[in-house]
């Protein structure tokens, strides 16, 4: 029986085809370094290297939530820091301010509690980026005004922001809020920074109303009234610096646990659709050959046939 010859012509192109897609898959495995580029390829394979993908997806987004409020809490308690420096000093003056002092000594250290003043508001209109860290969610301008008279002297700090804050995820159970309102005097909520009621902190007022007795010369109430309301704003600005370190500690741990996590889901979606490279390119030189030989062979084979058909009657 004479076989026609388009039916070898028809089987050996379907093999070449067959190699080179062989080829094809190969090339893309070692250059991609993955073995799935299609659900054909390994149908459960591709759904499960899609949920780890998008897990991945999930723990980059934390990380980044992470280091984001990790740099807004190293900017929020450098300026509590700060913001306790200022009030100690303040304590200091008042307490200085007993019967010894002079007038003359009293009037500079009113100037003095006067730039200590501008310099606390200074920090609690400290910006991370283009927001207010202590603003509450109302960021996007300064909290504090300062308020002065014709000879310099602070009449009153005013406060802008609001009393809430967001807290941000940094994983799928966990939430951590590294913000502090600078006022709340609600009653509920956050602890503010520099006046809650609730605490009895009230620290421009407080230093307004040093820097004024200070002026009028007004010891007995600087001793009576403005060392231990400072006291207290003493005590809240404690608090305050606590909770920051708290939560930037909080925030150490929730880095590692994400990095931990993104090392596990990398070596779980290697093992899923990844390549053994020395492998892959191994299998890829065996194709490349067979692919050669099959070029050549086909090519004589078609030689061949040329001639006999020739020859025939």
């Amino acid at each position: 029986m004479r076989i026609a010859g388009t039916s070898f012509t028809d089987s050996m192109v379907s093999q070449l085809n067959l190699l080179s897609t062989r080829q094809y898959q190969l090339q893309n495995q070692a250059s991609t370094g993955q073995t799935i580029s299609a659900p054909s390829d390994d149908p459960a394979g591709m759904a499960l290297a899609l949920n780890l993908q998008a897990d991945n997806s999930a723990v980059t987004q934390y990380s980044q939530n992470i280091s984001t409020l990790q740099n807004r809490a190293t900017i929020a308690g450098n300026a509590l820091t700060s913001l306790q420096t200022i009030e100690e000093r303040a304590s200091e003056i008042a307490t200085s301010a007993d019967g010894t002092a002079t007038p003359a000594q009293l009037q500079a250290n009113a100037s003095e509690v006067t730039q200590l003043i501008q310099q606390a508001a200074q920090l609690m209109n400290t910006q991370d980026g283009s927001q207010s860290v202590f603003g509450g969610t109302a960021s996007g301008s300064a909290p504090f005004t300062v308020s002065t008279d014709a000879s310099g002297n602070v009449t009153a700090v005013t406060y802008s922001g609001n009393t809430d804050v967001a807290p941000a995820a940094v994983s799928q159970i966990a939430t951590i809020n590294v913000d502090a309102p600078g006022e709340n005097n609600s009653g509920t909520g956050a602890r503010g920074i520099v006046s809650d009621s609730r605490y009895g902190a009230d620290l421009f007022n407080h230093l307004i109303s040093l820097q004024n007795n200070l002026l009028s010369g007004n010891t007995s109430a600087i001793t009576s009234t403005d060392v231990q309301n400072l006291s207290k704003d003493s005590d809240n600005i404690i608090y305050q610096i606590a909770s920051n370190g708290a939560a930037q500690t909080r925030l150490t741990a929730a880095a590692s646990f994400a990095s931990s996590q993104q090392s596990g889901l990398q070596q779980s979606l290697s093992s899923v659709a990844g390549v053994d490279l020395t492998q892959t390119l191994t299998h890829l030189t065996q194709a490349n050959n067979a692919y050669q030989v099959a070029l050549q062979t086909s090519s004589q084979i078609m030689q061949l046939q040329q001639y006999v058909l020739s020859t025939l009657p």
